[in-house]
C-alpha cells in the first residue's frame, strides 16, 4: 500500500456555501468547475464579457452544456473566451474541446509536445491496469486516449513562456503524466493551475473520486509513462512555494499545509506516487525516443 498524504478539510480553498456541482471561486478572477471526475478552470472576473476570459481544458465529453453555462453564468450570455489554454490533451481534458472552439471561434493553446496528440497524428501510450490502487485502473483500458484533430484552431504556447489572455501567468513544463504536460504559474499571489502533475485526490479509487476526500497525491498512475520526469516536475512546481493550488482532480487547496502536503510529496515521490508495479516504472515512454507517440 502506497503512502498517502491527507489533506485538513481546512485547506480546501473554495469560499463557504459553494455546492459541489457550482462554479468554485477561489480568487476574484479565478473558478474551477468539477465535471464528473476531473475539473475545468476560468480565469477571469465575474462578468468581464466576450473575449475577456479564458477556459483551461475542455473537461469529460457529455458536459459541454455545463461548461457554457458555467461561462455565461460567470461571464456574460454570450461571452466568448480569448483562448483554450490546455494542460495536456488526456480524454478527460479534451471532452468538450472541439465543439467548444468551434461554437467560441476560440484559439487552443498547448505545448508543442502534447500537439500530436491534439493535431490527429499520435495516440497515448496505452494506460496501465497493473499499477492497482482501485477500480479505476481496471477500468483504464477502457478510456479512450486519443487522438483528436482540432488543427484547425490549434496553437502552440508562446515560447517566451507567456499564456495567451491571462496577463502575469507563465507557463512551465511539467512532463511526466504526458510530454506535454504544463502547468500554469501567477508569481504574485502564488498560485498555481498543475493540470494533473499533482492531484488532490486519490484518483485510482472510485470512492475517493466520488466524495472527493482531499489528499495530495501523484498524477493518476494508470495514465503516466515518464515517472523520472513526474518526480522532477512535482520538485520543480513544488520550490515555487505556492499559496493556491487548483489541479485536474480534487479540491483546490491553499495554504502551509498544503505546501507542507506538496513538499513531503516531492521529497518522497518514489514511496508515495510510483506504483509498486507496473509497465512504465522502468520503461518509460519518452518523446525523444518516440516511443510516447503510438500511431493514431
Amino acid at each position: 500500500m502506497k503512502t498517502q498524504i491527507p489533506l485538513d478539510p481546512s485547506s480546501v480553498a473554495d469560499l463557504p456555501n459553494q455546492s459541489d456541482d457550482s462554479t468554485h471561486e477561489i480568487a476574484p478572477d479565478l473558478a474551477y468547475q468539477r465535471l464528473a471526475m476531473v475539473n475545468v478552470v476560468f480565469y477571469g472576473v465575474a462578468g468581464a464579457g466576450d473575449r475577456q476570459w479564458v477556459l483551461i481544458d475542455a473537461g469529460v465529453m457529455g458536459f459541454t452544456g455545463r461548461i457554457e453555462a458555467a461561462a455565461e453564468e460567470r461571464f456574460g450570455v454570450g461571452s466568448r473566451p480569448a483562448a483554450i489554454v490546455m494542460t495536456h490533451g488526456h480524454f478527460d481534458h479534451i471532452g468538450g474541446l472541439e465543439k467548444l472552439a468551434e461554437r467560441w471561434d476560440a484559439p487552443i493553446y498547448a505545448h508543442a509536445l502534447e500537439l500530436p496528440y491534439l493535431n490527429g497524428t499520435a495516440s497515448y501510450s496505452p494506460p496501465d491496469p497493473s499499477v492497482g490502487g482501485g477500480i479505476m485502473p481496471l477500468l483504464s483500458p477502457l478510456f479512450p486516449r486519443g487522438p483528436i484533430d482540432v488543427s484547425r484552431w490549434l496553437q502552440v504556447l508562446p515560447v517566451d513562456g507567456s499564456v495567451p489572455g491571462m496577463p502575469g501567468w507563465r507557463w512551465v513544463h511539467t512532463p511526466g503524466h504526458t510530454p506535454g504536460h504544463v502547468s500554469f504559474w501567477r508569481e504574485a499571489d502564488r498560485t498555481i493551475i498543475a493540470g494533473d502533475a499533482f492531484i488532490t485526490t486519490r484518483q485510482e479509487s472510485a470512492y475517493a473520486v466520488a466524495v472527493q476526500t482531499p489528499e495530495m497525491h501523484g498524477p493518476p498512475m494508470y495514465f503516466t509513462p515518464d515517472w523520472d520526469s513526474a518526480r522532477t516536475s512535482v520538485n520543480a512546481l513544488a520550490a515555487l512555494e505556492p499559496e493556491l493550488v487548483v489541479t485536474g482532480h480534487g479540491r483546490a487547496m491553499r495554504g502551509a499545509e498544503m505546501r507542507s502536503a506538496l513538499h513531503l510529496l516531492a521529497r518522497d515521490f518514489d514511496q508515495i506516487a510510483v506504483p509498486e508495479q507496473g509497465r512504465y516504472v522502468n520503461h518509460p515512454d519518452r518523446p525523444e525516443d518516440g516511443s510516447a507517440y503510438r500511431p493514431a
